[in-house]
């Protein structure tokens, strides 16, 4: 499925961008400005200045009443004055383009729910919901569809973007799709914004097809609070009421008491039960959910906290929570992806330069990587695409090494190779669908190339 866009424009909390093209600013006294409305853009010369899911007339003819206060507004005063450009832009909708207008308000706000939630209202009211009608007079917006566009946005919106373009869209029919933690279908968008949603997996006529709101790599506690807060539900798919995730235990933590067992949640759909060893051997250690989670934040805080570019660093961090976490943990996934594309980049550990033992280390870690994601991301996803790509790395380098070494025999060379070419025929079938500007669009096809080198070797092997 492709579509295109009812509304694009700046995601919240964003720093300085152009309305046109959306490239980040950097704002000083010579920073040029749109002549009719003062907007921070990148230049005249904008390719999105005019257009419709850019600086359109009709958004530049609105905020001519406001030109001074824009004009008058350094960097960090017109930060917060992002977050009124997407509700505009849809509000411009109702005159300007009626059936997408009339699209987006079958989308669900969820206004009684987020009413509840004071931080969240309050936001919107201080910061789009008064900014336009008070401060900036547009008072032919009543507050309550203010609000409920608002409520549109944080609900249903994609995070879209190209070559270091991160922006928010709202688009018609996709929204209708269902959340699971387990998705059968991977999204991408183009340099015109446009969303393609293919499936993953195969789906039977008649059998849902979902998305994931939630970032799959991550515990059952961190997705369904992420979901409670933006998406304003609570998630009770199959992954999230078990307790093993589906077992890949991306949320268990290992047993101080026993040393054996593994702790999950008593109850995985309350997150306020308490935790304990699974190991029946286990004098029944049990801790509180509020530990689980205090514990969590603060490995977390440390997590944000590491040089993603140092492999010593992550690899400390590893080894330094090796008998707190299990190693499909969540905290560990996310360190073990970073390793699985430093190893053979990274300064010092070029794939070339490596020993065999960190070659071996760096395919151990895209196997057991993939073990998880072909659980929580089965089928042909992004991720399994460039874990592939990247296990094909070692095994070749290895298998080349032992060919020169004359350490491999005829029909072991034969089998790593096809291996290598198994790795990297399936990881270019799925990264073809990526966008060719995108790091994983280039991936897929420098996969493809070697893929033809590969087999150019096994037919001489053959032959020979």
């Amino acid at each position: 499925m492709s579509v295109h866009p009812l509304v694009v424009g700046p995601p919240q909390g964003c720093q300085p961008l152009c309305l046109g093209c959306y490239k980040k600013l950097d704002l000083d006294d010579n920073a040029y400005r749109c002549e009719g409305c003062g907007w921070p853009m990148c230049s005249q010369g904008c390719s999105g200045r005019g257009r419709e899911y850019g600086h359109s007339g009709a958004e530049c003819q609105l905020y001519e009443r406001v030109r001074p206060k824009l004009l008058a507004a350094d960097s960090n005063a017109l930060t917060p004055l992002y977050l009124v450009v997407v509700p505009l832009r849809c509000l411009l909708l109702q005159q300007h383009d009626p059936d997408k207008w009339h699209s987006l308000l079958t989308m669900e706000a969820h206004n009684d729910i987020r009413q509840k939630l004071p931080v969240i209202w309050r936001n919107n009211q201080e910061n789009v919901v008064d900014r336009i009608r008070k401060e900036w007079g547009m008072t032919q917006y009543e507050e309550d569809l203010i609000h409920t566009i608002c409520g549109i946005l944080e609900v249903n919106a994609f995070e879209v973007g190209q070559e270091g373009v991160s922006i928010r869209a709202l688009y018609p029919c996709a929204f209708y799709m269902a959340h699971d933690c387990v998705p059968n279908t991977g999204h991408t968008d183009d340099k015109n914004f446009q969303l393609r949603v293919r499936a993953t997996t195969k789906i039977n006529k008649g059998s849902s097809i979902y998305l994931s709101y939630a970032y799959t790599l991550q515990g059952t506690l961190k997705r369904r609070d992420h979901l409670k807060e933006s998406k304003f539900f609570d998630c009770t798919c199959a992954r999230c009421s078990d307790a093993t995730e589906l077992g890949t235990y991306a949320g268990a933590l290992k047993c101080p008491q026993c040393a054996m067992g593994i702790v999950v949640s008593t109850a995985p759909l309350n997150r306020d039960a308490d935790w304990c060893c699974t190991n029946d051997s286990c004098t029944g250690y049990t801790v509180p959910a509020r530990s689980v989670r205090l514990l969590m934040d603060k490995i977390g805080d440390e997590v944000e906290a590491l040089d993603e570019s140092s492999i010593p660093t992550l690899e400390a961090f590893l080894t330094r929570y090796q008998n707190v976490l299990h190693p499909n943990h969540y905290h560990c996934l996310g360190v073990q992806h970073s390793l699985c594309q430093l190893y053979g980049k990274a300064p010092g550990f070029l794939i070339n330069d490596m020993t065999e033992a960190q070659l071996r280390h760096k395919r151990d870690l895209c196997r057991q990587l993939l073990k998880v994601v072909d659980v929580l991301e089965p089928g042909y996803s992004r991720l399994r695409g460039v874990l592939l790509y990247e296990l094909h790395a070692p095994l070749m380098i290895l298998t080349t090494r032992g060919v020169e070494a004359h350490a491999l025999a005829y029909r072991d060379l034969r089998s790593r190779l096809k291996e290598v070419a198994a790795c990297l025929e399936e990881s270019s079938i799925i990264l073809n669908f990526e966008p060719e500007t995108s790091n994983e669009g280039m991936m897929g096809r420098a996969a493809k190339d070697a893929l033809m080198r590969v087999r150019e070797w096994q037919r001489i092997i053959t032959n020979s």
